[in-house]
């Protein structure tokens, strides 16, 4: 659809290379970035002026990991009559993305060509900003070897100004805690993420920079004696920030991803020391609700791989663990009684998901509920193309990394699922409906709405 014939296009990159290389002498081509610090679900506009017009160019954006790595994506332009590229106007015609694509810079980035396999972009120092340079090279083929015309550095953060940053060690709960600037008191979340990843700050450091007390919690560093020791674990956890001076006590809510959402459920579902109406709404994102009763979650993952044997792999040996997912969730005495749920829940989930079958969690949740005459309290989302790893906006997807399995310290590439536009989107659109869900139910009235 937005294709330029090769001829055409090395004929005009000739003649524009030419006339670039006169105008850098009087008036180069300028790159600017509006703006160029921003919060990470904040969008920014790309602007390219000063090339000749109909001039064939590339936008390549770099990313230098913590972890070492680089990280790219690109897009194939040609200015307009006034010789301006505008990345938000503008269609790409080929590279990481196409179309009409203003954060493509950003969410189709991946791994630079001869990389490690399975890599996964996360930040750890939620202190500093993730930068990113864009620039601009005349062409659309080797743009690579070519000196950029110009570029420009953005500034992407998790943390607010003003947001503080407070490690937690309190009665044996050990995570990091997120408070918003201002007098307070706020609304707050325990933030969990999945299994094999240990402590993960960066979502709660944007939670709170939306205005959220957040506390991402550590639970899988402690080997934990039996599953009473674990269950008050994670209710000291609650207690903790529910009792903290910089928090509304009766608006308190759960988020948790995969195995972060089994806790969730499974907290809500059983706790007796919290009372009703608290916490005030839990969001479950690639949702599961497999936990076999009296078990530790490290104990739980114990008894999964001993149906690894039965985990489908794909053409590029990446394991799945869906096929056998399905056998395990298909016997209820293994799950997570969430129809004793009884405050506002939202599932959010990827119908390409390849790790877990979270659809058919969804179905059975929805099912649970709607039995015990609690539809009312569900709100779900599901995404077509979307995979298991749904995070905020604009991060890269991963189809598949490297994942070390609880117990065993096995490590394996785990396939995740999802396609890099499609899964981009329900990142977009599912972060905007999760702060509009935890608006409705944290800070306005706590009449519960469903069906977003």
């Amino acid at each position: 659809m937005w294709s330029v014939t090769r001829p055409l296009l090395q004929e005009c990159t000739l003649a524009c290379y030419r006339l670039l290389s006169a105008m850098t002498q009087a008036v180069p081509p300028i790159l600017s970035i509006t703006p160029s610090r921003a919060l990470v679900d904040e969008k920014f506009q790309v602007l390219v002026e000063n090339l000749p017009p109909g001039c064939p160019v590339t936008l390549h954006s770099l990313h230098h990991s913590e972890d070492k790595d680089d990280w790219e994506a690109y897009g194939h332009y040609v200015s307009d009559h006034r010789g301006v590229v505008s990345v938000t106007e503008d269609l790409s015609f080929g590279g990481t993305y196409t179309g009409k694509e203003p954060m493509g810079l950003l969410w189709s980035m991946r791994p630079v060509p001869g990389s490690r396999e399975g890599l996964r972009l996360r930040k750890i120092n939620v202190c500093t900003p993730m930068l990113v340079n864009i620039s601009v090279h005349s062409g659309h083929e080797d743009f690579r070897d070519r000196t950029p015309l110009a570029s420009a550095l953005a500034e992407r953060w998790y943390m607010a100004p003003g947001v503080k940053r407070i490690d937690i060690n309190k009665q044996g709960v050990q995570g990091t805690l997120f408070i918003p600037p201002g007098p307070g008191p706020f609304p707050t979340l325990l933030d969990m993420w999945g299994g094999g990843v240990g402590l993960l700050e960066y979502r709660s450091a944007l939670l709170a920079s939306r205005g959220y007390v957040s506390f991402s919690l550590d639970y899988l560093r402690s080997e934990h004696l039996s599953a009473d020791v674990e269950f008050k674990y994670f209710e000291t956890a609650f207690n903790i920030i529910r009792n903290h001076p910089q928090v509304i006590p009766d608006r308190v809510g759960i988020l948790g991803i995969s195995l972060g959402s089994t806790v969730a459920f499974n907290l809500t579902a059983y706790s007796t020391i919290i009372k009703v109406n608290v916490p005030r709404c839990i969001v479950c994102i690639s949702s599961n609700h497999y936990h076999p009763p009296g078990t530790t979650l490290k104990a739980g993952f114990k008894i999964l791989s001993k149906h690894f044997h039965k985990a489908h792999f794909d053409e590029n040996n990446y394991m799945s663990w869906r096929s056998f997912g399905l056998d395990l969730i298909a016997d209820p005495s293994n799950n997570v009684e969430v129809g004793r749920i009884n405050c506002p829940m939202l599932l959010v989930n990827g119908c390409d998901d390849q790790n877990w079958p979270t659809v058919e969690t969804a179905e059975e949740v929805a099912r649970l509920l709607r039995e015990g005459g609690k539809e009312h309290l569900l709100s779900r989302l599901a995404y077509p193309g979307a995979g298991h790893l749904i995070e905020p906006p604009f991060s890269p997807h991963f189809r598949a990394t490297k994942f070390i399995i609880l117990n065993s310290k096995k490590k394996v590439i785990l396939l995740w699922g999802g396609h890099t536009k499609a899964h981009s989107d329900a990142q977009e659109d599912s972060w905007r409906k999760i702060l509009s869900f935890l608006q409705l139910h944290l800070y306005h009235s706590p009449s519960v709405k469903a069906k977003l």
